[in-house]
């Protein structure tokens, strides 16, 4: 398989290029820095494979494959490439043939290359390819993740959106109420949680917590001309809004 590595962090790069050469069937014909880069090497070399990193400059690697889609270029296998799990959902939506994350193991890879040898014995024409990769631009499109990786009692489930209640951090750990639980959610930060949903129907009621408008169940006035949000979870969560909120519910609900 004719594999091109995509990253603009150099150690990775020569980290994944290295396990790569080991596998007597792949060959790596390219390497490149960025995603515009990315987009010229697929262009030049025609690959079978491509690992690509996620955060680039220019281009992201999801922005990648949507530039190749819309310059009519044959499609290679994509496996995602990046130091961050909060991609993965995204990345399976779009059907790539597997995600891995850094720092790499080559046992990892192995069962990685095996996916994408089995997906070529498959399905390796290259209309399939497209089909499969016409998700990422409806999801691109969109603006927001189809679904979002929450861990709740121990399995990883894809959660709508929709059926996320309110999201916390505390101590610096995201928790996630939906209505299949609680659980807690990949992300690093709670502006990360944010730039994946919906700012029409997720809202920061508080520094500390993000609601979603369609699962509140009671708006109750509090101290001061304070108010708090009694959410319809099962516990009926009541979450404070901050005083400097306080006037953006009022016009959200016309009080």
């Amino acid at each position: 398989m004719r594999t091109i590595v995509v990253d603009d962090e150099q150690l990775a790069r020569d980290e994944l290029s290295f396990l790569i050469r080991t596998f007597p069937d792949v060959e790596l014909i390219a390497e490149g820095a960025d995603g515009l880069e990315a987009v010229e090497l697929v262009r030049e070399h025609k690959p079978d494979l491509i690992f690509l990193d996620v955060q680039m400059p220019g281009l992201d690697g999801f922005a990648v494959v949507e530039r190749l889609l819309q310059l009519d270029v044959p499609m290679p296998y994509l496996v995602f490439a990046t130091a961050y799990d909060q991609y993965a959902v995204h990345a399976f939506e779009v059907n790539a043939v597997d995600y891995v994350l850094k720092p790499f193991d080559r046992a990892r890879l192995e069962r990685t290359i095996e996916r994408v040898r089995r997906a070529v014995n498959s399905s390796g024409s290259s209309e399939q390819k497209l089909d499969r990769m016409l998700h990422l631009l409806e999801a691109r499109q969109s603006g927001f993740p189809a679904k979002l990786l929450i861990r709740i009692q121990g399995r990883n489930l894809l959660v709508d959106p929709s059926d996320i209640v309110y999201a916390r951090i505390e101590d610096g750990v995201i928790s996630v109420s939906t209505t299949a639980g609680e659980g807690h959610g990949n992300f690093r930060t709670i502006e990360d949680l944010q730039a994946n949903l919906d700012p029409k129907i997720f809202w920061r009621a508080h520094r500390s917590f993000v609601v979603n408008l369609n699962h509140v169940r009671e708006v109750v006035p509090w101290f001061n001309s304070s108010y708090q949000l009694r959410m319809n979870d099962k516990k009926q969560t009541e979450i404070p809004v901050s005083r400097n909120q306080s006037r953006r519910l009022r016009e959200l609900f016309n009080l």
